[in-house]
């Protein structure tokens, strides 16, 4: 890797430009880097020169923070701000303002954020692996949505591939029996899963075998907590690969045999022991063929007269310098910039909108929060945030009927729903005494103890389909530091989502009432739900998961669709748009895994691109001099 700065310049044609560091980018530049393809990565955002210096300066910048929310380990540049979630609030009356990098203009508002640094998404993601499962791909038979061009078989290498790439810890024969996975007869992750939680252990004596109705159909579906894959570093299991085994990837990309999970509650957005994963990894191990340029915002892709890209212009910007613009060529542009920001980038350069899909079918996973105490101490606020779930409503029939969702299982008390503990420990100061008057002392430390000690959340995560009026659209009008337009979004939930709601909120009651737990869900209209709505008579509200996706969808018809099943933008030649912003679903897992898959995928599909370029032309007799 040559880092590189806005002020450095990039000589000469490069292979291929990638437009952005986070996963998805640091993966195919890998890939192609090691095929020893020159590939020139340009970010948005700013990369520390020294990686273990700037670990430790988000970790600072993290525990200062008032606010301990995705994007707290970084401070935004004006040349490259991100939505954050605080950028939002609910109003007494029940709607939403909003301000900051994107500008809302749905009904209900896009309630996740992302990062523009080097890394991207994928320094504060949750590290959670799900595969999607064979009928994720399939949404359209069940009556809503999109379906894929390719199916899970197709894709089933590419999951290994990532599961390499990313080291996945998890139990396969776990995945095969409770969530119906097919796998390779012989497969084994990486990685062995990680130990459930205390609270996993409370939750599964008590719901494991029990049954519930569907509340859309009535059909019975059975409880069993399972451990969800994590991208973070457990024991190494000895029988991957073919008993090749499995070296777990620590700090700055280096082999570390003793790297594990140390159940850091800081994890999301950063782990202080790198042990989860991110693209800082995979960068740190690319080839010298690689290199990262970052503070350069990519407003414009090229292409010639064929309508072929053939690179990009960039704003070069340093904080003690001028803006500088610049152009790079290539023969292969990728977009890895992040769903809403690949999206602003082919409107802003107006390519690949035949189809007039860019920018629209915003999807995110729409997530419904419950949370309560159990009757003892379950131990919350260590290791990650979550580590089983309940798989039970993600597949079947009722997904006709309703949206079908995937359940988490909390670990962090009630941090998500109502914010760090704090607010808790200022309630029992305030009022939490006899007659309304506060607590101090020990009675204080024990009312503590006594109320974060059996705290537990219930996280449940909506399918959203692909809806064209949810969309990303420019104002020319409202313009960056850069003076580019602006993304707008326009959003709201579909009545499929909102009775996937419903049934998720009916659902958690009858957990409860197994579990013996207190229920203290409360939505209340004001600043903390700025994602709230009425549906037949209730109130619900749901945060965002930060699963922008859809925004350059995949297809096999250009007609309808932005991009081929490789990622390839069906109306330029060497131009891919890779990401969430390509999935036609997202069904309930958390997508990255997929997305990492279908990286991989492209990857392939570039390198064997560039290959045909290199083949010498056959020559035959009668061919013009």
């Amino acid at each position: 890797m040559s880092p590189g700065g806005g002020a450095a310049a990039p000589h000469g044609s490069y292979d291929v430009i990638v437009v952005g560091g986070g996963i998805a980018g640091s993966l195919v530049a890998r890939r192609l880097g090691d095929l020893g393809r020159r590939v020139l990565v340009l970010e948005a955002g700013p990369a520390a020169a020294d990686p273990e210096a700037g670990h430790r300066a988000a970790l600072r910048t993290y525990l200062t923070a008032g606010a301990k929310v995705p994007g707290s380990p970084y401070v935004p540049s004006p040349e490259a701000t991100w939505p954050e979630v605080t950028d939002l609030t609910g109003l007494p009356s029940g709607g939403y303002a909003a301000e900051g990098h994107l500008i809302q203009r749905g009904p209900l508002p896009y309630a996740s954020g992302y990062v523009r640094v080097n890394g991207g998404t994928g320094n504060v993601w949750t590290g959670l692996t799900p595969r999607m499962h064979p009928e994720d791909f399939r949404t359209a038979e069940f009556g809503y949505g999109r379906s894929w061009p390719i199916g899970y078989d197709e894709l089933e290498p590419h999951y290994r591939a990532a599961e390499y790439e990313i080291g996945v810890a998890a139990d396969v024969d776990e995945q095969r029996e409770h969530v119906g996975l097919p796998f390779p007869e012989e497969y084994v992750f990486p990685m062995r899963a990680l130990p459930a939680s205390h609270l996993d252990r409370i939750v599964a004596a008590r719901l494991d075998g029990r049954r519930l109705a569907d509340p859309a159909t009535g059909d019975p579906v059975v409880l069993r907590v399972t451990g969800t894959p994590h991208g973070r570093n457990s024991t190494p299991d000895p029988l991957y690969d073919g008993g090749a085994g499995y070296v777990p990837v620590g700090a700055h990309g280096r082999p570390d045999p003793g790297s594990r999970c140390l159940g850091s509650a800081s994890c999301i957005p950063l782990c202080p022991s790198h042990a989860k994963y991110t693209p800082l990894k995979t960068q740190a191990r690319w080839s010298d063929t690689v290199t990262l340029v970052d503070r350069a915002v990519v407003d414009r892709v090229l292409v010639d007269g064929n309508g072929r890209a053939t690179g990009v212009e960039y704003l070069a910007w340093n904080a003690s310098g001028p803006v500088t613009r610049r152009t790079v060529s290539a023969d292969v542009v990728v977009l890895a910039a992040h769903a809403v920001e690949n999206a602003r980038l082919l409107l802003l350069s107006g390519l690949a909108n035949r189809s007039d899909q860019v920018g629209r079918n915003l999807m995110d996973h729409p997530v419904l929060l419950t949370w309560g105490l159990l009757p003892e101490p379950v131990g919350p606020y260590r290791g990650p945030g979550s580590t089983s779930g309940l798989e039970g409503f993600r597949f079947g029939p009722a997904r006709r009927a309703r949206a079908p969702f995937r359940v988490e299982i909390g670990n962090w008390g009630w941090v998500w729903a109502k914010g760090p503990v704090d607010g808790d420990v200022a309630e029992l100061l305030r009022t939490g005494g006899e007659h309304g008057r506060g607590l101090f002392g020990e009675a204080l430390r024990t009312a503590v103890r006594e109320r974060l000690g059996r705290q537990f959340t219930l996280q449940f995560e909506m399918e959203q389909e692909a809806d064209p009026a949810n969309r990303v659209t420019l104002d020319p009008d409202r313009r960056d530091a850069l003076g580019l337009p602006r993304p707008v979004v326009s959003y709201d939930l579909s009545p499929h989502v909102k009775e996937g709601m419903a049934a998720a909120r009916q659902v958690s009651d009858r957990i409860f009432a197994l579990l013996g737990a207190e229920d203290h869900t409360d939505h209340p209209a004001g600043p903390a739900w700025p994602g709230r709505f009425e549906h037949r008579g209730t109130t619900y509200a749901y945060r965002g998961a930060g699963h922008a996706a859809g925004t350059h969808i995949m297809g096999d018809d250009p007609a309808t669709s932005v991009v081929d099943s490789d990622q390839r933008c069906w109306d330029h030649p060497g131009l891919y748009a890779v990401g969430c912003g390509s999935m036609p679903s997202v069904a309930t897992s958390n997508p990255t895994l997929t997305m990492a898959a279908l990286a991989l995928r492209s990857a392939g599909a570039i390198a064997r691109e560039l290959t045909a370029r290199d083949r010498p032309a056959v020559i035959t007799p009668g061919d013009a001099p």
